[in-house]
């Protein structure tokens, strides 16, 4: 990691810090991301992406501690290795707080978490010191955004985009429901 990207991290930080909305790479894509706590936020990275509220949200974040404040921990006591030993890109949908705001829950009891993999995003919610939001840098229904030109090309040329590589992963994260083991994404 170099001068540029720490330079983009202080950046797309104190826009987190003001409810902005900020690109960043992902295992994957680019993701979309804001302040998870902030409706304002939310509601900005809605209207950007043209997405509905009631689908519910991804979080993402550095470490396990950082999720705790959204997490049911009771619910997932026997569970919980899983989350903390997850060597691979899956999304877990896990019982949220009763204080969740629905922005992130969206019409259900569940919250959908991830420890990043990705080490630029992983930085950036270490250094934010809290998750983010985490929803593809797209247009809703459109491909996702592979490069920092595809996103200054939908949302902007001073859209704030952290500085950093896309992992390897061809697709989008699994998502599993933690308590079931259902699949909802492949």
């Amino acid at each position: 990691m170099n001068s540029s990207f720490f330079s983009s991290l202080k950046y797309c930080v104190k826009k987190l810090n003001k409810n902005k909305v900020i690109a960043y790479p992902t295992e994957s894509i680019f993701g979309l991301g804001c302040n998870p706590d902030s409706k304002i936020a939310v509601k900005k990275l809605l209207f950007l992406k043209k997405r509905n509220l009631n689908k519910g949200l991804i979080l993402i974040s550095g470490n396990y501690d950082q999720l705790k404040p959204y997490i049911l921990e009771k619910k997932i006591k026997k569970q919980k290795n899983i989350l903390l030993k997850n060597k691979f890109f899956i999304t877990y949908l896990v019982p949220a707080k009763l204080n969740v705001p629905f922005w992130l829950t969206g019409n259900s009891k569940y919250i959908a978490i991830r420890i990043t993999k990705n080490k630029f995003a992983k930085n950036l919610c270490l250094f934010y010191k809290k998750p983010i939001v985490s929803t593809s840098a797209n247009l809703s229904g459109e491909k996702p955004c592979l490069n920092r030109e595809e996103i200054r090309n939908i949302f902007g040329k001073n859209f704030p985009i952290l500085n950093g590589f896309l992992g390897n992963k061809k697709q989008p994260s699994k998502i599993i429901n933690l308590l079931t083991g259902d699949i909802l994404r492949e």
